[in-house]
């Protein structure tokens, strides 16, 4: 599950992979218990992170999934509350092995295919344009009666 992210040497990569399997058997998650790997491997900001989803989905708003941690996240949400999956968008695929595995875990499927492993919100900055356009298709475009189009 473990890439580049954003370009580490294959060098560095390694040690990524290390310190991951190190975590994880210091802190032995279960992994059938979301709250414990959230709170044995998770830090605050994925906390935090898996709040304001699920908080989204109790107020009915859609969420962004964009990347490989908020893919993690979506997926600690979703196990709390599996009826939060109903309210997250996936915005692009991330070019983290991890993010595309995640989705599938999600049942989502992702708007774009840009090849991006960023990290800044670059594929919901993209993607907020679909939605902003699909919503608008939605409720603003008119219906051929509506616009007296003829059969």
């Amino acid at each position: 599950m473990c890439g580049s992210g954003t370009g580490v040497d294959d060098e560095n990569l390694q040690l990524k992979i290390k310190v991951i399997e190190q975590t994880l058997a210091l802190n032995r998650p279960d992994n059938k218990d979301a709250l414990d790997v959230l709170a044995k491997i998770g830090g605050f900001e994925i906390a935090g992170m898996a709040g304001v989803m699920l908080a989204a989905a109790a107020h009915r708003k859609p969420v962004l999934i964009d990347g490989f941690i908020s893919g993690a996240v979506a997926l600690i949400a979703s196990k709390l509350q599996p009826l939060a999956t109903e309210y997250m968008l996936a915005s692009h695929l991330s070019e983290e092995p991890g993010h595309a595995a995640s989705l599938e875990l999600l049942g989502l499927k992702s708007y774009l295919h840009m090849n991006m492993r960023l990290g800044e919100g670059t594929g919901a900055a993209l993607a907020m344009n679909i939605v902003d356009g699909a919503l608008k298709i939605v409720h603003e475009m008119a219906s051929f009666a509506d616009a007296g189009v003829s059969n």
